[in-house]
């Protein structure tokens, strides 16, 4: 017998269907409520609203569980790789060799980007955060591309798909030599993903770069952990874009745009430059953990708690483990990440934030590890949008093979001045 609810309102009874996923949220379909009830919702932040129902990941932040098509994030990261995991993403299972051979040729022989995409690098200024021009110039190929753009056409996706994954890396190094003034540098087919996005950031005309396979892995695995993680705010808009039937370039687009504020991609960014600032007032970490209690201190401690999580984050576990073998097997020395582990250690201790179950997040380790693999702090947000690529793509295509298909068009509860008349100029105060 299905499940429902009982809503009364105003002396009527409405009988609501209980929707189950496979694991995790039970969700009350109010679908129906407006036409039948003449009542909506209220849901700021829509912390407690299902916008869609989805086979792609599932994540339970009681118990610290990421699973990507059912397959859990440890897994992955240490079994995996990025492409291969951008298929299971995208296809929804995980590839066989033939498929993996296709998908793998296709993003590579994809990278370069049209010689006319290098243009619009001179019309920005000389240094612009890598951000805006990243989703400027993947906004741009819906122009590139004007005669494949049909959202309904699996062909034409697939082709925008490879595109994308080919090219955004290109178009993010590009971004970043833009804003050094360096030269660009062409893709090189024979590398694998992250050794030719690497090599294309820091490889220069003057002198050879071999790219470090520990530098190449670490970034792989990074990737992978940042590929998908559930209704997102930037996974969120890629969708509500979509809904309009808009093209996955133009999707995309928006979504690197709502990436890029600091409660969302740049918290790395932010937990880099708190660490910062507690090396540049003497290393007192307890001093910063005491401010950090203090309701009336403006100080925070970045990279602390999670919308869904109250548990650890799995993928922090594995960027601790992660920081560690980068600093230890490239013999650095960095003094942020003696601060960092103090400052864990104290707030795992800490009855104040362990009753408000405030645990190290995915953001607390990764901006270590991009700073310790030479990345620039305004590169960090980027990287994340390169490795949340594959998990837009697959809620982008989702959307459009929804049976439940919807244009996004969320209400509001109004509450400005009634109909009151226009007054005319002369007779305004």
């Amino acid at each position: 017998m299905s499940k429902t609810v009982e809503l009364i309102y105003q002396g009527k009874s409405y009988t609501l269907p209980i929707i189950e996923g496979t694991c995790g949220e039970q969700a009350v379909d109010i679908s129906a409520l407006r036409n039948t009830t003449g009542l909506i919702t209220y849901d700021p932040g829509f912390v407690s609203t299902g916008s869609c129902q989805s086979d792609i990941t599932f994540l339970d932040g009681e118990k610290g569980i990421l699973l990507y098509r059912g397959i859990p994030i440890e897994q992955l990261a240490e079994h995996s790789n990025f492409i291969e995991t951008s298929f299971l993403l995208i296809h929804g299972h995980l590839p066989n060799q033939s498929e993996l051979d296709y998908f793998k040729h296709h993003v590579t022989h994809h990278s370069m980007v049209h010689e006319s995409i290098k243009n619009l690098y001179d019309g920005f200024p000389n240094n612009p955060h890598p951000m805006a021009v990243c989703s400027a110039v993947v906004g741009s190929l819906a122009t590139f591309y004007q005669d494949q753009l049909n959202v309904q056409n699996e062909r034409e996706i697939e082709i925008a798909i490879h595109r994308l994954l080919a090219k955004l890396p290109t178009i993010a190094a590009y971004s970043y030599k833009k804003s050094i003034g360096q030269p660009f540098s062409y893709p090189q087919n024979a590398l694998s993903y992250t050794e030719n996005f690497l090599h294309m950031m820091f490889s220069n005309p003057c002198e050879d770069y071999e790219v470090d396979p520990l530098v190449a892995k670490v970034l792989d695995i990074l990737l992978i952990l940042h590929a998908d993680h559930e209704q997102n705010c930037s996974t969120s808009t890629v969708r509500l874009v979509g809904s309009s039937r808009c093209n996955l370039y133009s999707s995309v687009s928006a979504g690197i745009y709502a990436l890029w504020g600091p409660l969302h991609g740049g918290a790395n960014q932010a937990v880099i430059e708190m660490l910062q600032t507690i090396q540049d007032a003497g290393g007192n970490v307890r001093q910063f953990v005491d401010k950090a209690k203090d309701n009336d201190d403006p100080f925070r401690l970045m990279g602390f708690g999670h919308r869904v999580y109250k548990n650890f984050d799995p993928r922090s576990k594995i960027i601790k483990k992660l920081a560690h073998e980068v600093f230890d097997k490239l013999g650095l020395n960095e003094p942020l990440l003696d601060i960092a582990l103090q400052l864990e250690e104290i707030a795992l201790k800490d009855d104040y934030f362990i009753s408000k179950k405030l645990y190290p997040n995915v953001d607390f380790y990764s901006g270590l590890i991009y700073k310790a693999l030479q990345i620039p702090v305004n590169m960090f947000p980027v990287m994340f949008a390169i490795g949340r690529l594959p998990g837009w793509i697959a809620h982008w295509i989702e959307l459009q093979g929804d049976k439940d298909f919807k244009i996004g068009r969320p209400r509001q509860i109004y509450q400005g001045q009634e109909k009151t008349d226009y007054t005319p100029l002369k007779k305004r105060k």
